[in-house]
């Protein structure tokens, strides 16, 4: 048996498409209903979907008012207000291509993604960076408001290939990319509807997400109102801390979030949930630990998901299909998903390879603009290649192991880091860890342990605990103590800024 799933037989696109009008498309028929519900600390903003669908095709018009031209782009910076997704869904239904950018970044970053992508306007709260020296208009965010009113644009329909927006990745060489998504890219994300979320239309969902990212933009907003659901989002400057008390209020009955922030929720007691039906998970790897306690504490569980900004998910478990224990999950239904080896074919079952997305996947990306040798880089015949290792069990079931340049090489054996996380979670005091393989000297490496800790925890203590849970290769030999560990903005595990700090430190007289 061969690690790939069956061929699937995609939908037919439409002929004439647009994105922003495929999520409102619900607008009509559920006007009065809430769209999204900004939940601030002691009240609820609420958008009805006809107030979302009005201020969307308002601010469409203000936008071309501006003198813009469908393919123009629109670099966002924006914080976590409501104007996010309306510029974000009125700019796709004008024919101008957003950009969506976090509010955390400093002007000299933006700067260099201005240099990407060109944008013809910056659309801009008044606390978030800028480039000093824009080289388009910079528009005050404020001003979107009085838009709202204005005369509704008509959707820009078109060939649901065309480029819709583009968001930024760091990728894997820590450089920002800039990563082209089609209008048809929406509909890719049906699959997760039910291979993942368990979705319905009387579903609440709160993501605690930034809107810049892709997980929130998706999850959190746009595939909710695809469905006729409800988003709740935090207000901004919301702590992890605060969650568990909005979950409660807003009757939320599915959260979204990254691992760690369930961590930061399980420091402390949580409030009865009892309109939660279950929790979903992406970004980075979802600990035992972590899932077990969520579930000890609200008695629901948590369904992973593994994906990227180039496709989203495209690997979870769900409440039709929950993934195995140790698995992530089953390729989504409608997926068509292979691990390779390093000649491009389907490795055997249970062999690791590479994980690959058919390239006719609705939901895949064009590519990344501006950067044809790039895109070409991640394709190879049929397929698109995520530079993540997997291995997949006879049922279907896919773990990840790990990106490909993370993976560990111990005496010849490959060893994947989530492994040797997985098994160092539990020791007393340790909040957070990182597995890397770290350089002693010319053509010699260790596999070493990062934790995050209070103070720092007994080298030899530690080495027991890894030596009761893990092969003799796979032991970490060196401990280096954190208080925290590094993390991007979307708080994934910065493991490349980890291994130069470590070996800096090492090289330091």
């Amino acid at each position: 048996m061969l690690s790939i799933t069956p061929p699937s037989d995609y939908p037919a696109l439409p002929a004439r498409f647009n994105m922003a009008a495929h999520v409102l498309t619900q607008a009509v028929a559920l006007a009065g209903k809430p769209a999204l519900e900004l939940l601030h600390a002691k009240h609820t903003e609420v958008w009805t979907y006809a107030q979302m669908a009005r201020a969307v095709q308002g601010v469409a018009c203000g936008l071309l008012a501006q003198g813009l031209v469908p393919g123009d782009r629109v670099l966002m910076r924006l914080g976590n207000s409501v104007e996010f997704p309306v510029l974000f869904l009125a700019a796709i239904a004008a024919g101008l291509i957003p950009v969506p950018t976090s509010a955390m970044l400093t002007g000299a970053e933006v700067t260099k993604l201005c240099q990407l992508v060109t944008p013809a306007l910056i659309v801009a709260d008044e606390d978030v960076a800028v480039p000093e020296a824009p080289s388009c208009p910079v528009l005050p965010a404020a001003m979107l408001a009085d838009m709202h009113s204005l005369p509704p644009q008509p959707f820009a329909l078109g060939d649901p290939n065309r480029l819709a927006y583009i968001i930024f990745t760091s990728g894997t060489s820590g450089q920002p990319q800039a990563v082209a998504h089609a209008h048809r890219a929406i509909l890719g994300r049906a699959m997760m509807l039910q291979g993942w979320y368990g979705l319905t239309p009387d579903d609440r969902l709160l993501h605690a997400g930034a809107f810049n990212w892709t997980y929130t933009l998706g999850t959190g907003l746009m595939d909710p109102w695809t469905m006729g659901a409800t988003a709740l989002i935090p207000a901004p400057q919301t702590p992890a801390t605060a969650l568990p008390d909005l979950l409660a209020r807003a009757k939320a009955t599915i959260f979204a979030a990254a691992p760690g922030v369930y961590r930061q929720m399980l420091r402390h007691p949580l409030p009865a949930l009892p309109h939660l039906r279950h929790g979903l998970s992406a970004g980075e790897a979802l600990p035992d630990t972590t899932r077990r306690a969520w579930t000890a504490a609200t008695a629901t569980p948590i369904y992973e998901a593994f994906g990227m900004s180039e496709i989203s998910t495209f690997i979870s478990g769900s409440p039709d299909h929950p993934a195995p224990a140790g698995s992530t999950g089953y390729a989504q239904p409608g997926r068509h998903v292979a691990l390779l080896d390093d000649a491009g074919q389907p490795t055997a079952i249970g062999t690791p390879g590479i994980l690959a997305v058919d390239r006719r996947d609705p939901g895949l990306f064009l590519g990344y603009f501006g950067d044809a040798a790039a895109t070409q880089a991640r394709f190879a015949g049929d397929w698109y290649l995520t530079g993540d290792t997997g291995l997949m069990a006879a049922d279907g079931a896919i773990t990840y192991l790990g990106r490909k340049d993370d993976m560990m090489n111990a005496g010849g054996f490959r060893v994947s880091p989530l492994e040797v996380e997985a098994a160092m979670a539990s020791f007393p005091g340790l909040t957070d860890s990182a597995a890397i393989e770290l350089e002693v000297k010319a053509g010699a490496s260790i596999i070493a342990l990062a934790y995050a800790a209070a103070t720092p925890l007994p080298d030899h203590a530690l080495a027991a605990h890894a030596a009761a849970a893990l092969a003799r290769y796979k032991q970490p030999r060196a401990f280096f103590h954190h208080t925290v560990l590094p993390r991007n903005a979307n708080g994934k595990l910065n493991r490349r800024a980890l291994r130069q700090t470590i070996s800096q430190n090492l090289d330091a007289p």
